[in-house]
């Protein structure tokens, strides 16, 4: 399977999934215990917002190769009409390149760059 020829917004489909389990399993492993307070707190994250300024962070710091920032910029500039209405859509085409991308990670089974991603995002 060419991971190109994957239709990117299937791969975000994929990398929310993936980074939504990482988001969670870092929660519940700082000792939060309670469903509500994990919820909470993972809005910091999981938001679009959260999502999209992460991507900008990394992208300000080099830390994406020239082909992670290829994938970001195929799902950024990938033409869609909707997006969630609590942010606008250069936001959410920010997080939906962030979540490409660690479902292109995925197929190709770099395992260890979305763990050095995640980090970076879960350092923060």
């Amino acid at each position: 399977m060419n991971v190109n020829e994957i239709n990117i917004l299937v791969l975000a489909y994929l990398g929310d999934t993936i980074y939504e389990n990482y988001v969670r399993r870092f929660l519940i492993s700082s000792g939060l215990a309670n469903v509500n307070d994990l919820q909470k707190a993972a809005v910091k994250y999981v938001s679009a917002v959260g999502q999209a300024g992460f991507l900008k962070l990394m992208l300000e710091n080099n830390f994406l190769t020239d082909e992670e920032i290829s994938v970001v910029k195929r799902a950024r500039n990938y033409r869609t009409t909707s997006h969630p209405k609590n942010c606008d859509i250069i936001t959410y085409k920010y997080a939906t390149g962030l979540e490409a991308l660690i479902g292109f990670l995925d197929i190709l089974k770099r395992k260890e760059r979305i763990d050095k991603i995640m980090n970076f995002i879960l350092d923060k």
